[in-house]
């Protein structure tokens, strides 16, 4: 992908266009063509794709870019005139940062009107993930939706990456040089908390996110983007009430399941609300859910996860 390819952008869905964006920065505008590059996938054969994976700080390979991988491998095999409306996807084993990921795509069913594509990723000869995701073409008729949450503008906020830098000096090595590097998307908090010194809170939480720099007109793209973005920080909410967090060091989470679904046409360099929340945490399991809006207050998009959430004991003195 060629960085002309972010640089003529159509205009937003809002209505305004790439004048809209603060400053080009050279940084995030590379780091967002690594992730798009990423999401696009090498075709192998027919029905098999292959991808790599970024490095987020952790020790395996993000939930949200499986995900998102796994969508653009699904999207890639079905008609034109037909968009993902929902997608259902398990993780089973953690994915290798190291070793490339294959994307093995099952055509279900092809309809005149909805088709359903399963995808299994691959590593090592065993599957990490799969996920059935369903396709619709466009259709007409009534419409309803709930009312978006009251929030600050986006540009009154602080940028999530920005107030984490300023705590690098308290976090391990590892983390310090995650923080180093450009991000391919923003976030900015409503109601960020303190990750290390948390206090007990709702399990509730707001936060506008999007793309820094302007996208191509390619719908699945800004779907996937979408989708690897729905990963970031759900499963967090569910810890807000016990006043944990990762930078604690004794908690371990991993994401179990992920379902999304499409409502209405959005772009991913557009900023977009995301409201989440955790009705239940038990068992070691978390249960999360997410409202995604555009600043004119269509909701484009909602998000269910099931999360680990397991409190390491320390260790018994010899």
């Amino acid at each position: 992908m060629s960085d002309a390819s972010l640089a003529s952008p159509s205009p937003t869905a809002d209505g305004n266009d790439a004048a809209a964006h603060s400053a080009p920065d050279n940084d995030t505008r590379q780091a967002l063509l690594d992730l798009v590059d990423l999401l696009r996938l090498e075709p192998l054969e027919h029905n098999l794709f292959r991808g790599r994976s970024r490095d987020h700080g952790g020790q395996a390979v993000f939930g949200g870019q499986v995900l998102g991988q796994a969508l653009m491998a699904a999207g890639r095999t079905v008609a034109d005139g037909q968009q993902v409306h929902s997608l259902h996807g398990y993780f089973l084993r953690a994915g290798d940062k190291a070793r490339p990921i294959v994307y093995d795509v099952d055509r279900i069913r092809d309809g005149a009107s909805f088709t359903t594509r399963r995808v299994v990723a691959i590593q090592h000869g065993q599957p990490i993930f799969h996920m059935s995701a369903s396709f619709q073409k466009r259709e007409g008729g009534p419409t309803h939706q709930d009312g978006m949450p009251d929030a600050p503008p986006p540009e009154s906020l602080e940028d999530d990456h920005q107030r984490d830098r300023r705590m690098a000096d308290r976090m391990p090595a590892w983390r310090q040089q995650y923080l180093q590097q450009a991000q391919p998307m923003q976030s900015r908090a409503v109601n960020p908390i303190d990750p290390f010194a948390p206090v007990p809170m709702p399990a509730q939480a707001l936060h506008w996110m999007r793309a820094p720099h302007p996208l191509p007109d390619d719908p699945l793209l800004h779907q996937a983007l979408l989708a690897y973005a729905s990963d970031w920080s759900l499963m967090s909410v569910a810890m807000r009430p016990h006043a944990l967090s990762w930078q604690q060091g004794n908690v371990q989470g991993v994401s179990l399941d992920h379902a999304m679904w499409f409502h209405r046409d959005f772009r991913f360099d557009d900023w977009l609300l995301y409201q989440s929340d955790s009705p239940s945490l038990s068992g070691a399991r978390g249960f999360c859910r997410g409202s995604l809006w555009r600043r004119d207050g269509a909701l484009v998009a909602s998000v269910a996860q099931e999360g680990l959430i397991r409190i390491r004991r320390p260790a018994p003195a010899a």
